[in-house]
């Protein structure tokens, strides 16, 4: 049988066409000659095709065109749903009723056709040519007996993963085709809310109420769900997590309806637990006209372009209907991938974008000057950064060179060229920082912050002391942590689990904040458009998650159950690091108090103090100085001096620090 349905799957369509128009003609022959048996009996029938040969000459002449013009032979026997249902539905009638005509036109007082001959004909057309069509779909599917989990000799899929679906919807339905056409995992049940729909059996698989889940467990002996609820709310999803983590069943997901729609995924296209569905708030609409005003019709570079957050910048960006977008990193890897993600949505929506891919680094303020005005840049959006806590507490020279450095160079070369708009992405991690990485992030906001009240600056490095008009405004946004990106806790926790554990967490109280990529850069892209100058925006991130309850969810989720003193024979162990060098239990996004609000639900304008640009110019070259003699002790002191609330937690743990002390005197 497998060899067979192997041998019809590998014929070309010509030929697969050609064997159903043949079988239809047998069909429509034998439903034809039923219509008589069933009309007449077998002992008083006399040999209709000897009798009415024109009649079976004129059945397939009327149907099959009508069959054509249906598009039955256009449907993929895999594939056959409800739409070629009703196909076949129009096309019998019309065919049956098209041969009542020819009946009525030919038949003489010698040759009389009873009239219920064309409506036996017609229902015993729509069972014969319809249900081999279904036969066959469930053929080639390879599961004649996909039933429910009482159906008879439905023991062949028993080696196959169990999965019960959460969701009984049309998702739930393409879902349940998709696993039986994949033959990786075998669909037992479903589970849904609806009461109408609860006990019955729909696709062969029956209906529980997420309150008889352990019964479905019993019954079924599913080890996996299936979460089928694509355009559900994400605080709909937390709540349905929330119930599932308490049974032995490893959670997945379909991906959800934006992702749907756009077509990057399919239903089919099963994935872990969404955490941002754990968290369970649902993002804000965009304002349309936040989102274009900085982008459409212009000129847009994005440093850091093929990072976590740039990247998902440049996705917003292409779909907002700018002139030319800019792709700039010194990661060249990075922006090969994203380049080659953006060139293939510009062909396949015929975009009428420019995309530029320009390797290079923001340290290079030669570089960086040369692009803006090359290219005459409207809009800037500054996401280069190194942004990993305890990297850049080893690699204190970097972190300043790149974070704080390369932001004022950036800076300056906007305000050279005569770039209008120029947004930083910031961090949480600026306030009142513990660590180099939030002290430099903060150290990039007051450079922003103190050009933006210079009307004409004479410009850092400038020996010519020669003042520059500055037009540039100059805005800041600053959140927290971003689910999924590169440093994450989410991806490393999903690792140690797939390795059987142990998940590794710092510190039992420590929190952080989260939001998804996607909503971070919406936002960044409209708190950008709000800006008077010299604004720190704060978007906001909901409430603070402690990290060791979600490493025990995504535990939960996977199905598995927590090691510990009390469960000696669990799964998986949750693990105490210690705090990594810099690291904070909590952050904070406000240095103050003060904090306005904006036309946008989810940003707020915070009021904080800064320096001017002539006390910050000094600073920065003392900074620059002590870098460059490796003087991290001096460094250190600077940061205190210029950036409020920076305090150090411990040694300095820089490696060529660590070996400049080594060394004997």
């Amino acid at each position: 049988m497998d060899k067979l349905r192997a041998y019809l799957v590998s014929l070309s369509r010509r030929q697969k066409r050609t064997l159903q128009v043949l079988t239809d003609i047998v069909l429509v022959w034998i439903a034809l000659w039923m219509s008589f048996v069933v009309r007449l009996g077998i002992d008083d029938l006399i040999n209709p095709l000897a009798k009415h040969t024109w009649l079976f000459v004129s059945a397939p002449i009327v149907a099959i065109p009508l069959f054509i013009r249906f598009g039955m032979y256009r449907a993929v026997m895999r594939y056959f749903g409800n739409d070629a249902l009703v196909a076949i539905i129009k096309a019998v009638s019309l065919s049956s009723l098209l041969l009542a005509f020819v009946v009525y036109w030919y038949s003489n007082h010698e040759t009389v056709i009873p009239r219920s001959i064309i409506f036996n004909y017609w229902w015993l057309s729509m069972v014969i040519v319809g249900g081999l069509r279904l036969a066959m779909r469930q053929y080639f599917m390879g599961n004649w007996f996909s039933g429910a989990h009482h159906t008879p000799f439905s023991n062949k899929d028993e080696n196959l993963t169990k999965v019960a679906i959460y969701g009984a919807g049309v998702a739930g339905n393409q879902l349940v085709a998709a696993l039986r056409m994949g033959r990786v995992m075998r669909p037992v049940a479903f589970i849904d809310d609806d009461p109408n729909i609860a006990n019955r059996i729909i696709a062969g698989l029956q209906v529980y109420k997420p309150k008889h889940i352990q019964d479905m467990i019993d019954v079924t002996g599913a080890t996996e769900l299936l979460l089928a609820l694509p355009s559900s709310s994400r605080t709909r999803r937390r709540e349905i997590l929330r119930y599932l983590e308490g049974f032995p069943l490893h959670i997945r997901s379909v991906p959800n309806f934006t992702d749907l729609a756009s077509g990057r995924v399919k239903v089919s296209d099963i994935q872990e637990v969404d955490i941002a569905d754990l968290l369970g708030r649902d993002s804000v609409p965009a304002q349309a006209d936040l989102m274009e005003r900085c982008i459409s019709g212009q000129v847009v570079l994005v440093t850091g372009a093929g990072g976590s957050i740039g990247s998902e910048l440049c996705r917003q960006i292409i779909g907002l209907g700018p002139k030319k977008l800019l792709l700039f990193d010194h990661a060249e890897f990075n922006l090969y991938n994203i380049l080659g993600e953006l060139e293939q949505r510009k062909k396949r929506e015929s975009l009428a974008v420019e995309i530029l891919p320009i390797l290079g680094s923001v340290q290079h303020k030669a570089k960086v000057l040369e692009v803006m005005r090359m290219w005459a840049v409207n809009t800037v959006y500054h996401a280069a950064a190194y942004k990993h806590v305890p990297m850049v507490e080893h690699n204190i020279a970097e972190g300043i060179l790149n974070n704080v450095m390369g932001t004022l160079y950036t800076a300056q070369a906007a305000l050279q060229s005569g770039v209008s708009n120029f947004v930083l992405i910031s961090t949480d991690k600026a306030v009142r920082p513990t660590n180099v990485m939030g002290s430099t992030k903060r150290l990039a906001e007051l450079t922003l912050q103190a050009l933006s009240q210079e009307i004409a600056p004479v410009l850092f490095g400038d020996t010519s002391n020669v003042s520059r008009v500055n037009k540039t405004r100059f805005t800041m946004v600053r959140f927290g942590n971003v689910l999924g990106s590169s440093g994450s806790v989410i991806p490393l926790f999903h690792k140690q689990i797939k390795n059987g554990g142990p998940l590794t967490v710092t510190h039992p109280k420590i929190t952080r904040y989260f939001m998804t990529i996607p909503e971070a850069a919406q936002l960044v892209i409209q708190a950008g458009s709000m800006g008077q100058g010299g604004d720190v925006f704060v978007l906001d991130m909901g409430e603070p998650v402690r990290i060791v309850e979600l490493a025990e969810r995504m535990i939960h989720l996977s199905g598995l159950s927590i090691r510990s003193e009390r469960n000696p024979q669990g799964d998986i162990e949750v693990e105490f690091t210690g705090l990594r060098p810099g690291e904070k239990l909590y952050e904070e996004l406000l240095i103050g108090d003060n904090v306005a609000e904006t036309k946008h639900p989810m940003i707020m304008r915070a009021i904080e103090d800064f320096l001017t640009w002539d006390q910050l110019r000094g600073s920065l070259a003392e900074l620059l100085l002590a870098v460059e003699a490796n003087d991290y002790e001096r460094v250190r002191q600077l940061l205190r001096n210029v950036v409020s609330g920076y305090s150090p937690g411990g040694e300095i743990v820089d490696w060529v620090h660590q070996q400049h002390q080594k060394k004997p005197l």
